[in-house]
């Protein structure tokens, strides 16, 4: 990517952001296929990444191993992840706009909103919505690829990985660095 963004993106703190994003991604598929049983999610940030799970340490030590090798062997589609929030982000817009527009439209040469001109325009509001969910699947997956997470790990690398219990919350904290 060129440019502004471009050079946005590559800043040392962004990509590391971006680096840890694609590293939460890949772990959450990896330890999804090993312990389907176990509710799970994960949230990257600068200093690293935490995964929410009861599971044992060494079981995350493995994933965060394998996913750590599979990006660098060239796996890029394990930093796409389908309930990324990137992806909810991207749909919540683009159906709100939708929405949102969609009444605009219906109210054009209106002076008064009344109940029964709101509800007329729902099947609008419903269809312009509908369609925007349908294309902001593919928009998420296309921003994750390009703006929040970057697949080519370069130097990642794991600096310490903490179990820590909450009452019953259980989860694990990855610090990695460049």
């Amino acid at each position: 990517m060129s440019g502004l963004l471009g050079k946005l993106l590559t800043l040392p703190t962004i990509r590391h952001m971006r680096r840890n994003h694609a590293l939460e991604h890949a772990i959450v598929h990896i330890l999804s296929r090993k312990a389907q049983d176990t509710t799970l999610y994960a949230r990257s940030g600068l200093r690293g990444l935490v995964v929410f799970g009861d599971l044992p340490t060494e079981e995350v030590a493995g994933a965060v191993i394998e996913a750590l090798k599979r990006l660098r062997e060239g796996e890029l589609q394990l930093a796409i992840h389908p309930n990324c929030g990137t992806n909810l982000v991207t749909a919540g817009a683009m159906s709100g706009l939708a929405a949102v527009s969609a009444m605009g439209v219906q109210q054009i040469g209106s002076k008064k909103r009344s109940f029964w001109r709101w509800l007329g325009s729902l099947p609008l509001v419903i269809l312009a919505s509908t369609a925007a969910l349908i294309v902001a699947q593919p928009l998420g997956q296309a921003l994750q690829l390009y703006l929040t997470t970057e697949s080519d790990i370069g130097d990642l690398h794991i600096t310490s990985i903490t179990r820590r219990n909450q009452g019953r919350l259980v989860f694990h904290t990855i610090k990695t660095a460049d």
